[in-house]
């Protein structure tokens, strides 16, 4: 037996024993006749047997005689003065309960067979009645697995059948059913298959949807007035039952559209009204339970009265008196008692009190409607008057009228005014209901008065209760994040226990901390920040954890700990009181600082730029006035906890409200792309994984979407758009966001497209002939000078270095910044010219225009040779002319001492290697690990590692004398192999050669495991055809060449023809040689035909599957070639030391001055 079908049998026995444990029937022990004047014979005989029933509704033979003896005689004895009057509590016995299980209705849509696959609907029990509500709250919750419910529809009226009018039947159907699907709320009626009860399995029929599981429609009936409860005897069964009876009988049937029964068990038979009490007592019971874990409010009921006999006055009255009332919804024009209530209700909204005509007609009309005595009459009117003593617990709908709302937006505005609840209760019941449209149109009104910090907290249990629709109604009420998120409450809502996501969420936090969580950690966010670093990787830093952070982080949580501390000593005291403890620095508003780090000494040069924002900050934070300018919590931060609580509707919600709605939707492509890798890397199920892929491609088609608008509008801003470097984002760009998440619909759209193009070209303006331009400048420089350059105007969108900006194109219309700043001249308002040009004249004219030339050359030679597309012809020629030089080398007699060009190949690796070590240390993660485990990840990488390394290893070898000497000079002809090979990186540039490597690239990483299958096969044949042709073969490396080699070939087709018959030529013949002839068939068979021919189509499949697609990837990867480019120095090696040099004095230039400091703080677009 299977692990799921154990654990199940145990549930279905835990359950089987629980109930018949907790759970009892009544059965009446003693019979008491109900009439002594016939039938005093003495004994009984068999006439009294069969006519005279005891009080309990049974016959004699009816009832069961194993705990008490059947009477004699129905004559009293002799000690028997007074008759006895027969008891529940005397006169029946409780036993545990011998039916319960799942009834199969016949002829509904409620109807389930018994699966072992699907758990059965329909569930029943026999209870006693007095049980406790506690256990059967238990029962419905724990044993039959009901949703906890958020509001209560206690449904009273008719229990005999009556017609309701259409648009009375229509609003009651629709609004009941409605207002229970949409807040989960459970129906509680009689269950029968008449009366009012019927009416509602006819709602649950027609607007009750297909998930049966979500009709929440119990039913709670007398046990002894249900027809053939007999057949529902039996523990833990599946019982068949038929709604449809005979007319003429006296008892009821189940009504088949309720999910669940109670059957109410007294000991009696036939008799109705035992179930009123217990049923009171469970609806009292549910209403002390709370709405939901986070909200401190009970479950509200509501009463809805259909029609109705003269006991529905009273329940109505018990309702509307009790403490707290509970509200009554009556339908108008549904009949009788119901109708009475509305009419009185509307004539006494003025005055309490009747006239006395209308006083005596409403008493005739009591009189009719229920057939009932004067006397009767007057108590019901009595009864009538005390419920309008509460008539604001009272709603009236009239479904005829126009100016109705809906009637389950009608039955639920009844409840929240009836219960007298204050504001911030009744948003806690909407919210738990889910219904916004209920708060915005009765709670969240104008002159509505609230206590202080009761809409934060209504804001947080929305977050935490994913009701995205209050979300927005709070934020479109005023509700702002700046002042509502702070530390404890983003704490709050990470450590939010959400099933199987706050166990990734702590899966994650162990990930990037890299050690195990304690059982109950609290997570902070400084976890929190180490988390989405280590989603989105590279040299992503987070504001949570950045060292300002951490430090305000901590002195935030010593004064809340140093509080808390004194305030109990205090308390301990007696000097302040338990419930006054103050909580100041708790409810202040946690900020984030933004201020650049600035070196002692030197001036802000923003400082009076930002005092005004920096004095409305402190004006706003109270308490914090020593501290930096303080930027508060944003969207963003609110969004990315969405993301990485999977919660996508919410955060779609978020992502639409804020600045950077780009930007947003690349970060949440990113986190929600890396999750689901490391969920499919934890082996966790496989849904989530394909979960969050679609939610990632979601919201990567969000972008695309953002993009390509912002594209049509506007094209330069557009792009400007994708390298604006985002400040909230640890000045990452949507581009570099997009890429890293693999994106390739975002980067291969047009306006990234285009962008790459103007980076790829730099200033260079041309669409033809650009190759042999490039060759013929680089061979001839003057021709630079004769080359088309871009405008200013034409670059503003593509990201400058600093350099670039110093030599832009229309630097040289602009004076020097040396010329403006070494005097000082007086302006001359009227003629705009200074008294130092006035005296320079023509003189100073003829030397600014040919500095001004100057520069313009200048400027022409720096604009070419920075061109991506220059660096990258520059370096394909130096290299291969180096491929020239080094199959040179290796093609001619090494000599003892290297050669003029093997000097030049040494040069022109080592320089590589250092060039490579510069990438290394160059690159976006902070730490050398994560540096090195990021440029490992590229097989080029791996590739130039390796054939440096190689090469290094030969050099090293190469000094030596033979045979070390020879070794070195095959390692050169091996090491030249991945140099070549490194030919085919270049050739990706290529828009025609480019799809074609990447499906040479697919091809190769997706043959894997068919190469393994066929390395098996070839294994299984090389290893028995060499041990059956060579029987006495010595142990030597040999062995491992004989048994691959033959049977590699073959597989190209040589099939050694002279070797099949190993007995040929009087060869001696060893043991079962004619064995290997029929396995070389079937190696061949199975090897040429089948295997080679899979793996035929699959490369067949992945072209095909490329061809649509390899355009786009080809777009995708050419993000990489350019920014290579893009970073790379322009001298190619073994010049590029020099590049390296200037590189490095450079740097040094700049930490001296403080020229780094500035440009980390300069916000603008990124250099990549």
């Amino acid at each position: 037996m299977c692990t799921a079908s154990k654990n199940v049998l145990f549930l279905l026995q835990a359950r089987k024993s629980w109930i018949e444990d907790m759970l009892f029937k009544r059965e009446c022990v003693k019979f008491i006749p109900s009439s002594r004047d016939l039938h005093r014979c003495n004994p009984v005989c068999q006439v009294c047997q069969n006519l005279i029933r005891c009080c309990c509704g049974r016959l004699m033979g009816e009832h069961s005689w194993q705990e008490s003896i059947a009477p004699i005689s129905l004559c009293p004895g002799p000690e028997q003065d007074v008759e006895e009057d027969w008891s529940i509590e005397l006169h029946t016995k409780a036993s545990p309960t011998n039916a319960y299980g799942t009834i199969d209705f016949q002829d509904t849509a409620a109807r389930v067979c018994r699966a072992k696959v699907c758990e059965p609907l329909n569930y029943y029990a026999r209870v006693a009645v007095d049980t406790k509500a506690e256990l059967l709250l238990q029962l419905m919750l724990r044993e039959w697995q009901m949703e906890r419910p958020k509001l209560l529809l206690i449904v009273q009226g008719g229990s005999e059948n009556f017609t309701l009018p259409p648009k009375v039947k229509q609003a009651f159907s629709k609004g009941l059913i409605t207002a229970a699907r949409s807040t989960g709320a459970w129906i509680l009626t009689d269950g029968i298959n008449t009366g009012v009860s019927r009416y509602v399995g006819d709602a649950v029929k027609t607007y009750g949807g297909h998930n049966l599981r979500k009709r929440n429609t119990v039913g709670i009936s007398p046990w002894g007035v249900i027809d053939n409860n007999t057949d529902l005897i039996g523990r833990d069964v599946f019982r068949p039952y038929q709604p449809l009876g005979n007319p003429l009988s006296k008892r009821s049937r189940l009504n088949g559209f309720h999910s669940h029964f109670i059957l109410v068990d007294d000991g009696t038979l036939g008799k109705h009204g035992c179930q009123q009490g217990l049923r009171r007592r469970l609806e009292k019971h549910i209403q002390l339970q709370k709405i939901h874990p986070r909200l401190n409010h009970g479950v509200p009921v509501v009463c809805v009265v259909v029609e109705g006999g003269p006991a529905i006055v009273s329940t109505v009255l018990d309702y509307v008196s009790s403490v707290p009332p509970v509200p009554v919804f009556v339908f108008e024009g549904s009949g009788r008692a119901a109708d009475l209530l509305a009419f009185l209700h509307k004539q006494t909204a003025v005055d309490r009190q009747l006239d006395t005509d209308i006083k005596e007609d409403f008493l005739v009309r009591i009189g009719d409607v229920f057939g009932v005595e004067r006397e009767e009459v007057l108590q019901l009117y009595n009864l009538l008057l005390q419920c309008m003593d509460h008539r604001e617990s009272i709603t009236i709908f009239d479904s005829e009228s126009d100016d109705q709302m809906a009637p389950d937006a009608a039955i639920l505005t009844a409840t929240l005014k009836g219960t007298k609840a204050s504001p911030a209760d009744q948003l806690s019941m909407a919210l738990g209901w889910d219904r916004a449209d209920i708060a915005k149109k009765n709670i969240l009104v104008c002159g509505q008065q609230w206590q202080v910090g009761s809409l934060e907290q209504a804001m947080l249990d929305a977050l935490v209760m994913d009701r995205v629709s209050f979300v927005k109604l709070l934020i479109d009420n005023g509700m702002t994040m700046s002042c509502f998120l702070t530390v404890d409450r983003l704490e709050e809502l990470y450590n939010t226990s959400h099933g199987q996501t706050n166990r990734f969420l702590h899966h994650l936090v162990e990930d990037a901390k890299q050690s195990s969580l304690p059982v109950g950690y609290r997570l902070t966010l400084i976890d929190m920040g180490l988390v989405i670093e280590y989603l989105i990787g590279a040299a992503y830093r987070s504001t949570y954890t950045r060292k300002n952070f951490r430090a305000a982080y901590r002195t935030k949580i010593k004064d809340r700990r140093y509080e808390s501390s004194a305030s109990l000593s205090k308390q301990r005291q007696g000097i302040i009181p338990t419930s006054g403890t103050s909580r100041n620095l708790q409810d202040l508003h946690f900020f984030r600082t933004a201020q650049p780090y600035k070196i002692k000494g030197e001036p802000d040069a923003s400082e009076t730029d930002t005092s005004h924002s920096s004095s409305r900050e402190k004006a706003v934070t109270p308490g914090l006035d020593d501290a930096p300018l303080l930027v508060p919590f944003n969207f963003n931060d609110l969004f990315v906890w969405a993301v990485l609580q999977q919660r996508q509707q919410m955060a779609l919600f978020l992502w639409q409200h804020g600045e950077e709605a780009l930007a947003r939707a690349t970060v949440a492509c990113k986190l929600y792309r890396s999750m689901a890798f490391e969920a499919r890397q934890s082996s966790m199920d496989d849904n989530i994984a394909e979960r969050l892929k679609g939610y990632s491609l979601e919201f990567g088609q969000l972008a695309v979407d953002v993009l390509d608008c912002a594209f049509r509008q506007n094209e330069q801003m557009a792009m400007k758009l994708l390298t604006s470097e985002m400040e909230e984002w640890s000045h990452f760009t949507c581009l570099q966001m997009a890429v890293s998440s693999c994106n390739r619909s975002f980067v291969s759209h047009s306006c990234t497209q285009t962008l790459l193009t103007d980076l790829w070209t730099g200033s260079l303006n041309w669409r033809k002939n650009s190759f042999l331009k490039i060759t013929l400048s680089l061979l001839l420089p003057p021709v630079i000078f004769l080359l088309e350059f871009k405008s200013k105007a034409e670059m503003c969108h593509v990201p400058q270095s600093h350099e670039a900006m110093l030599f832009g194109r229309d630097s040289g219309k602009s004076v020097p910044a040396h010329n403006r700043t070494n005097y000082k001249g007086t302006q001359d308002a009227e003629q705009g010219v200074s008294f130092h040009n006035k005296r320079l004249g023509p003189v100073s004219e003829t030397i600014s225009s040919i500095t001004m030339q100057c520069l313009s050359w200048i400027t022409m030679l720096y604009e070419f040779y920075t061109a991506p597309v220059v660096k990258f012809w520059f370096h394909t020629m130096s290299y291969l002319a180096f491929l020239m030089l080094f199959s040179y080398v290796v093609l001619v007699k090494m000599e003892d001492h290297p050669s003029i060009q093997e000097w030049l190949v040494i040069a022109y690796i080592l320089s590589t290697a250092v060039e490579k070590t510069r990438e290394v240390l160059m690159s976006e993660p902070r730490n050398l690990s994560q540096k090195l485990k990021v440029w490992f990840s590229e097989y080029w990488n791996i590739s130039d590692f390796t054939a440096i390394l190689l090469f290094l290893a030969a050099l090293a070898l190469r000094w030596n004398a033979d045979p070390y000497k020879t070794a070195g000079r095959i390692s050169y002809c091996l090491d030249i192999i991945f140099w070549f090979v490194r030919v085919m990186d270049l050739l990706a540039v290529n828009q025609h050669a480019g799809p074609y490597l990447t499906m040479i690239t697919k091809m190769t990483s997706n043959m894997f495991f068919i190469v393994v299958m066929m390395a098996i096969v070839l294994l299984s044949f090389g290893v028995s055809r060499k041990a059956i042709l060579s029987p006495e073969e010595e142990p030597s490396w040999s062995l491992a060449r004989d048994i691959v080699f033959q049977p590699y070939w073959m597989i190209y087709g040589e099939v050694y023809a002279s070797d099949i018959d190993a007995c040929e030529n009087d060869k001696p013949c060893p043991p079962a040689a004619f064995v290997t002839p029929f396995l070389q068939a079937v190696y061949m068979f199975f090897q040429y035909i089948i295997m080679v021919n899979v793996l035929i189509a699959f490369f067949n499949n992945v072209y095909f599957d490329m061809a649509s697609t390899s355009n786009k990837l080809w777009k995708y990867n050419r993000y990489r070639y350019i920014m290579t480019y893009q970073e790379k120095p322009w001298l190619p090696p073994p010049f590029i030391l020099f590049s390296h040099m200037t590189l490095g004095l450079k740097a040094i230039y700049k930490r001296l001055t403080g020229d780094a400091e500035r440009e980390e703080r300069c916000s603008g677009l990124s250099e990549y």
